[in-house]
């Protein structure tokens, strides 16, 4: 019996849908280990079967090693070229089975450039046709992909699919050719390292390396502050000097001797202001990782990941959107009645069902294809902390935008000192508004000032005279650099993450609060020396116009691809001319780098060599070890599951150099690289555990195999361990150790009890 098969995205996307349209329960089938789903709706019988994310991607037609420039190109089963991603060839073979037997295909993947792309390349390369239906969600509930059912659309959205194609070309164009012709050039000096350079990444970088050289020519220019402490009414009162500012000490020095004895002060002015304050608007993508970031400390491609997972069970919306719009079709007061089964929700949701009008302060910014992000009613369940963590901010923020305008006041207290005036500012909150159903993001300073009448007597404990200094502009943060990307119209929402996120790997920029390294600021300043047209940003945006024209029907791929070919074409024949000498400009950049990786401080040992991270020629562990060996033989063991990096820190203890130490799902860890530091000593109970084991005098048994457990050490300190290790890699937590003294250890404390885990246990490994 022919039958109609239903094309998604993702094995989890398939599931939804298949129960959501299935009139009775869907039947699982397993092909080669990937599910598929039989089932019927109204009397048809259907088939939904998924993808796997992208199952095609480009590659050259034929292979031509690490020449340039290469221009022709061709889709290829992305398991054909990357022998890491083999798990999809069983999807690409289960799809093609499916689709022999099918009368109608519908693509059912996300409504995005991307996912119209995937379910295009799906019809084009495994079910050989141009054309199906297309269902078109912005939720994985029932309602909404049932509705999305009955109302495909007669074909895919084209232009949509034809953007993404173009993207994909276009990228490739831009980041195979000109990453090859750097790493050429370093080929060309003699040595090899693989660099990347890409159409949005070499603006993106442009973009950190400007800031660093802001920050680097940046002069402090010294300035005078006079502040005035003062109490009124048993409240004490910050006033600053009128003028702010002295940028002349002679005159601050003259205002100061001629108020700093004084012990009363009137009042001069009290103004009040009362003024509004709207609702936040609601989620788009940006404004997400922003938040999360600056409340949850989670980075926005870890945002961008949490909130997929969120969106695939059917928790939100789609959150891959650029709008801060929500439309009254979405059924606010049905969402709000869903949310409030949710204890934490219950009180909030009541008092706004209980409004006349549900309207949300909707911003400006839109999306063709998705509503804002918002949640859908349904509670998720078996979610991790931060995955929660994210969702509440979610919702709260979708409550906060139904809210009325907070309330508040600023005053503005003057205050006279022998004709010289200070002025003191406050503001605090009248009516909370929608603070309430935004707490706890609602990061407001509450400054109250004592009600106070003209001419009132205010006591002045004391005048300050300040010295300080303009400080350089502040580097970008994960949040403000996506941020800034956005608003140069460089990358797109989806892709800003992944961007920022190559950069790091690469090497070209490291830190939370983002700084340019020497070989991110090198390579900028070679490019921008020799081809400047690299890091050209309005020649992004022009493109990324052009994905826009594309998308709508106003311009077609092959003139935009041609366009690009034509542009690169003339900038790596200028490269290749320049080749020997951008070559040898980077690789000293490179050197650098390396050296400055390897670097961890000051020998203590023999106090005249340098401690580097080394990596055993025998059995290719790494560790720590004095640049004068044989004269010094000090070495430090270090963990071998885990990423070591320099921290440029001392530890407060003992004085030896500190390491970072960075572990997969686990945040980095500051740690002190001498074994007998007193940071890692147990505390007492402890202590007397480890002296019996090692004694022999206290016997314990493995819980899995029955050997006996022993004391053993590594870098992050003594611990229980089988005897059988390798075979049997069962291990204990020992003892507490003891908080170190220098604070830079406690800079990755996790943030919550169920994160605390023994660091003994990962230290198994090493």
């Amino acid at each position: 019996m022919p039958y109609e098969l239903i094309i998604c995205e993702k094995p989890s996307a398939a599931e939804k849908v298949a129960a959501a349209l299935a009139d009775a329960k869907p039947v699982k089938k397993i092909n080669r280990k990937v599910p598929y789903y039989e089932l019927t709706h109204g009397g048809k019988d259907i088939i939904v079967g998924a993808a796997v994310g992208h199952l095609f991607g480009l590659a050259e037609k034929k292979k031509s090693g690490w020449t340039y420039p290469v221009f022709e190109i061709e889709w290829q089963p992305t398991y054909e070229s990357d022998k890491a991603l083999a798990y999809v060839e069983p999807y690409v073979g289960t799809l093609r089975k499916l689709s022999k037997g099918a009368a109608h295909f519908t693509v059912a993947c996300d409504y995005d450039v991307e996912g119209e792309l995937i379910g295009w390349n799906v019809l084009r390369f495994i079910c050989n046709r141009q054309e199906a239906s297309r269902m078109k969600f912005s939720t994985l509930t029932k309602p909404d992909l049932v509705e999305a059912y009955e109302r495909k659309m007669a074909h895919i959205d084209h232009g949509q699919a034809l953007a993404g194609e173009t993207r994909h070309k276009l990228d490739w164009f831009y980041g195979i050719n000109l990453s090859r012709a750097l790493t050429a050039s370093i080929k060309a000096a003699n040595a090899f390292k693989i660099m990347s350079i890409g159409r949005v990444q070499g603006p993106a970088l442009k973009t950190i390396v400007d800031r660093e050289r802001e920050i680097l020519a940046f002069r402090p220019v010294p300035f005078w502050q006079l502040l005035l402490h003062a109490e009124a009414q048993k409240q004490a009162i910050e006033a600053l000097h009128v003028k702010d500012k002295f940028w002349d000490e002679q005159e601050a020095t003259a205002v100061h001797e001629k108020v700093r004895k004084e012990k009363k002060a009137a009042v001069h002015e009290l103004k009040r202001t009362e003024f509004s304050q709207q609702p936040p608007f609601p989620f788009d993508l940006t404004t997400l990782q922003t938040e999360a970031y600056a409340h949850l400390r989670i980075n926005p491609k870890e945002t961008l990941a949490i909130a997929q997972t969120l969106y695939l069970a059917g928790a939100i919306s789609y959150p891959r959107t650029s709008s801060q719009q929500l439309d009254p079709k979405l059924g606010f007061p049905n969402i709000l009645k869903q949310l409030a089964k949710q204890q934490d929700y219950g009180a909030l949701c009541s008092d706004l069902l209980g409004r006349k009008q549900l309207k949300p302060n909707n911003g400006k910014k839109t999306d063709p294809a998705h509503p804002a992000i918002f949640p859908t009613g349904v509670a998720p369940k078996g979610l991790k902390e931060r995955e929660l963590k994210l969702y509440d901010l979610i919702v709260r923020r979708f409550l906060a935008t139904f809210a009325d305008a907070a309330q508040r006041e600023s005053l503005q207290l003057t205050l006279d000192v022998k004709g010289e005036l200070f002025v003191a500012e406050g503001k605090r909150t009248l009516v909370p508004g929608w603070h309430l159903f935004y707490r706890p993001y609602v990061n407001l300073k509450e400054v109250t000032l004592p009600a106070l009448e003209k001419g009132a007597a205010v006591a002045v404990k004391k005048i300050e005279k300040l010295t300080k200094e303009t400080q350089p502009p502040k580097r970008y943060t994960p949040s403000s650099i996506i941020r800034e990307l956005e608003k140069r119209s460089l990358g797109t929402k989806a892709t800003r993450a992944d961007i920022l996120d190559t950069l790091f790997r690469r090497g070209y920029a490291s830190g939370q609060q983002i700084q340019a390294t020497q070989l991110g600021m090198q390579a900028d300043a070679t490019l921008e020396k020799h081809v400047p047209e690299i890091l050209d940003e309005a020649l992004t945006r022009h493109f990324e116009d052009d994905m826009e024209k594309i998308r709508e029907g106003k311009e077609t791929g092959d003139k935009v691809l041609q366009e690009a070919r034509s542009f690169l074409e003339k900038v790596l024949a200028k490269f290749r001319k320049q080749e020997q000498q951008i070559g040898a400009e980077l690789l000293k950049a490179v050197q650098e780098a390396r050296e400055e990786e390897r670097t961890v401080g000051s020998c203590q040992a023999c106090k005249e060599g340098t401690l580097r991270i080394l990596r055993s020629k025998k059995t290719k562990k790494v560790f720590i070890g004095c640049d004068r060996y044989p004269a010094c033989e000090a070495t430090f063991p270090l963990p071998q599951n885990a990423l070591v990096k320099p921290s440029e820190q001392q530890c407060g203890q003992c004085s030896y150099p500190m390491v970072m130490v960075i572990r997969k799902a686990r945040r980095p860890q500051v740690l002190c690289i001498n074994p007998g530091c007193a940071s890692k000593k147990l505390e007492q109970e402890a202590e007397q555990q480890a002296a019996k084991l090692e004694a022999g005098k206290l016997e314990k048994v493995c819980p899995k195999c029955g050997k006996d457990l022993v004391l053993r050490r590594s870098f992050y300190g003594p611990f229980i361990g089988c005897s059988g290790y390798p075979a049997c890699r069962h291990i204990e937590r020992l003892g507490t150790p003891r908080a170190p003294a220098n604070p830079a250890a406690e800079t990755a404390k996790p943030a919550a009890k169920k994160e605390k885990k023994a660091k003994a246990p990962a230290a198994a490994k090493a």
